[in-house]
């Protein structure tokens, strides 16, 4: 398998909403590889998860945790999870802002309001439902991953742009890992 080069920001197919994954690819050879692609991908850019859309491929599919990413050391670990055909629900109206980084955003954060919890639902790779509530920085990645699929970037969900800019301008003397 393969590390992908990630697209960035302004590329026209991150702004798409991408195809579902058919019931005829769920378990198949394609997208095996697929998945395999994303999480080298994901693994050597040090990611908290991936989307396809982020690697050139317009299917709703994402993949998140496993491993503990020093982009965010100070972040509980999530377990790993392929997640396809995503359904998000908010559980209640509390949010909460905190600084997000974004393979495809390279070099830079913005502080970006988000459910404190929510449940999800879909499939992973053979087509077996998921169904998981969960809170912190996991509901964090999971809408941050899925907004991918639906041509959103987090920028887009920024509330004032002060709070957005070049990682090392805005955290002057910290070492903290870069997204390029």
């Amino acid at each position: 398998m393969a590390i992908k080069p990630i697209i960035k920001m302004g590329d026209p197919l991150l702004l798409k909403t991408a195809e579902p994954i058919s019931k005829d690819e769920f378990g198949s050879p394609a997208l095996a590889e697929l998945i395999q692609d994303m999480k080298d991908t994901m693994v050597a850019m040090s990611g908290a998860g991936i989307a396809a859309p982020q690697i050139g491929v317009s299917k709703q599919l994402t993949i998140f945790g496993g491993f503990k990413s020093p982009r965010y050391p100070d972040a509980e670990e999530i377990p790993y999870t392929i997640l396809c055909n995503p359904v998000l629900t908010a559980i209640g109206d509390d949010m909460a802002e905190d600084w997000e980084g974004c393979l495809s955003v390279p070099g830079m954060r913005g502080l970006v309001p988000r459910h404190l919890k929510l449940r999800y639902q879909g499939s992973d790779e053979h087509g077996h439902p998921i169904d998981r509530t969960v809170e912190g920085f996991h509901a964090r990645v999971v809408q941050h991953e899925c907004d991918h699929l639906f041509g959103m970037l987090y920028p887009m969900r920024i509330r004032d742009l002060r709070s957005f800019g070049f990682i090392d301008a805005l955290f002057p003397g910290q070492t903290l890992p870069a997204e390029d």
